[in-house]
């Protein structure tokens, strides 16, 4: 009696359990199909997660699953999923279709046509849309093959283009077009598929390696090192990214320590930083370049017109129409006072972009300071360079003033040398101790150029006015 009554209540029980995970994962299956409706994939996964934990015998749990893993990309999780539907209900001639089309565009072309026989039993229409794409994919992989051995990338790439249009996530084809793109110096491109590749398999440690120096050769040592902590992240202990980690990540620190150097304004800084990354990297020509064109706008700021050009002219070997490169070598030119050459590279400037404001502008100062040059320069008359301030510029008016007082001269040729030499001087102090007068002169035009009013007034003035040098008054005396 005791024996029935357990029976009876095990019994009971065992339905209503049953019955509450029925109720439970249909529950699941609907609010997941909400989820999906309204794109919210992640909680429509999480609700499918729970039906097929509920039921691991329920289909359409797992076909449901396996729809979305689709949406976000999840091919391999998905394939899985619709193997277990074709497992538990071989007949659900939809979910074999899923399947083929999956494999196709995994350009898993004879495991496709496995699967394609059993569902040409069934549903012969499913059929025939995966039978069209097949041979045109094999037909496009061995065009595609075949170009790639005869070197001809171009065509090659045509043909990759068209089997990835059909097979997708076929990771070998993206491998074989990256290298046709970098045979064809078409690193971007290369990138493009290699980064594909990272994202459509799992720990791919090589994939980012091989993003991180493609980056580096591009000269972008920033995204190269981003991508080589990807590699870590999934290896720590990997040697070579552990390595080219170590390279990039003393570059890029160098590299970044330089440009705060110079947005600082402290250019020497900025060079010694520099030049040590040089020694870090001394062969990847985008690299160098990038370093090169750093230090010809630091040595310029620096006034260090020889390194200036020297390191500008590095950047122009490698860019032979690198504006910045060409418009501060110019300005180095200038600097040496070689305004012809300075001249030159502001028409190439030009020549290159006849509509930047800057260049043009530049170019119309040099040719002013190249046709005062060959009048009279007053930093040379003084003797004081360029950047001299007017403690040095009143101090060489001074000194020049006391050794060519024409008073001192009792030759009349020697005499009226000095007078002229004396003038020159009064001028030369006049303007550079004058800030606005100074800087007309710095923009290459002469504030005393006696064809002007200004310059005719002070020539005039000057006729028997009397110097001040250091205390002393001096006249000229003329006849």
């Amino acid at each position: 009696m005791i024996d029935s009554q357990r029976k009876l209540v095990w019994f009971i029980l065992s339905v209503f359990i049953d019955t509450s995970w029925a109720t439970t994962v249909e529950q699941h299956l609907q609010l997941g199909t909400q989820m999906l409706r309204a794109g919210n994939l992640g909680e429509a996964l999480n609700h499918y997660h729970a039906a097929v934990e509920g039921n691991s015998r329920s289909y359409m749990a797992y076909f449901q699953r396996a729809t979305v893993y689709l949406a976000l990309g999840r091919h391999r999780q998905a394939l899985s999923d619709l193997e277990s539907v074709i497992s538990i209900k071989p007949d659900f001639h939809h979910a074999r279709s899923e399947k083929i089309g999956v494999l196709i565009k995994q350009g898993d072309v004879e495991g496709a046509k496995v699967q394609l026989e059993q569902l040409m039993k069934h549903d012969i229409d499913k059929a025939q849309d995966h039978l069209r794409n097949i041979p045109v994919l094999v037909q496009a992989v061995e065009a595609g093959d075949s170009f790639f051995d005869n070197s001809d990338y171009a065509n090659a790439i045509d043909s990759y283009d068209k089997a990835i249009e059909i097979a997708k996530w076929d990771t070998k084809l993206r491998e074989k077009r990256s290298e046709c793109y970098l045979n064809l110096g078409n690193v971007i491109n290369a990138i493009g598929d290699i980064r594909a590749i990272a994202k459509l398999t799992n720990d791919n440690t090589g994939a980012f390696l091989k993003l991180s120096k493609l980056h580096y050769l591009m000269g972008e040592e920033e995204e190269s090192l981003k991508e080589i902590r990807e590699c870590l992240k999934l290896d720590q202990d990997h040697k070579e990214c552990h390595a080219h980690y170590k390279k990039v990540k003393k570059l890029a620190k160098l590299m970044n320590g330089a440009q705060d150097l110079i947005n600082e304004g402290d250019y020497n800084g900025a060079i010694s930083k520099l030049h040590a990354a040089l020694k870090t990297e001394e062969s990847e020509e985008k690299i160098v370049l990038k370093i090169y064109s750093r230090l010809c706008l630091a040595n310029k700021q620096a006034s260090e017109s020889d390194a200036c050009i020297d390191t500008c002219s590095k950047v122009l070997a490698r860019d032979s129409r690198d504006i910045e490169a060409i418009t501060n070598r110019a300005e180095c030119h200038i600097q040496k006072e070689d305004y012809e050459a300075g001249v030159l590279d502001y028409k190439e400037a030009v020549n290159i972009n006849p509509d930047n404001r800057a260049t043009k502008e530049g170019l119309t100062r040099a040719e002013k300071l190249l046709k005062i040059s060959k009048r009279r320069d007053y930093y040379k008359i003084l003797g004081v360079p360029r950047n001299a301030n007017k403690q040095q510029i009143n101090k060489a008016y001074r000194k020049l003033a006391r050794e060519l007082h024409p008073d001192k001269f009792t030759d009349e040729v020697e005499k009226a040398e000095a007078e002229k030499k004396f003038i020159d001087l009064a001028a030369a102090k006049e303007v550079l101790t004058d800030d606005e007068k100074r800087q007309q002169f710095d923009n290459g035009d002469d504030p005393l150029d006696p064809e002007t009013e200004q310059g005719r007034n002070f020539h005039q003035h000057f006729h028997g006015f009397p110097f001040g040098g250091d205390g002393q008054q001096f006249f000229f005396k003329f006849g």
